[in-house]
């Protein structure tokens, strides 16, 4: 595992539950995030493939950004986030639905599915 500048990142084992729940697990939740996305494309009229094109593209460029950086997201977000613009509408959605704290909790479960996991064997 590296940081922003490609330092490898030592975790402890107190940690590896944590790990799992959010690394381990993390790929299934942005492929939901993904899959949305390029629905959502769809909704508006692009043709499927673009549309998943399009997600995937978005959330790969996403990801580089905070990692070549090294800035907070909360940063970048700012960052392409215009006054009245049509992005700042876009996150009222995501807010109002709860995205973030959905997101949250479900790392949560699956490290806390992963130290049950620990003991069941």
């Amino acid at each position: 595992m590296f940081d922003a500048v490609g330092r490898t990142v030592v975790v402890d084992e107190k940690n590896m539950d944590a790990v799992t729940g959010l690394s381990a697990s993390g790929p299934a939740f942005a492929y939901i995030i993904l899959e949305s996305l390029a629905e959502a494309g769809v909704k508006v009229g692009l043709p499927r493939d673009i549309a998943t094109l399009l997600a995937a593209q978005t959330m790969k460029g996403s990801a580089s950004v905070v990692l070549e950086t090294g800035d907070h997201p909360a940063l970048l977000k700012d960052a392409v986030t215009t006054p009245a613009g049509c992005t700042i509408d876009g996150i009222l959605e995501l807010e109002e639905g709860k995205l973030r704290v959905t997101l949250i909790k479900a790392v949560v479960k699956a490290t806390d599915r992963a130290g049950e996991l620990l003991f069941e064997k």
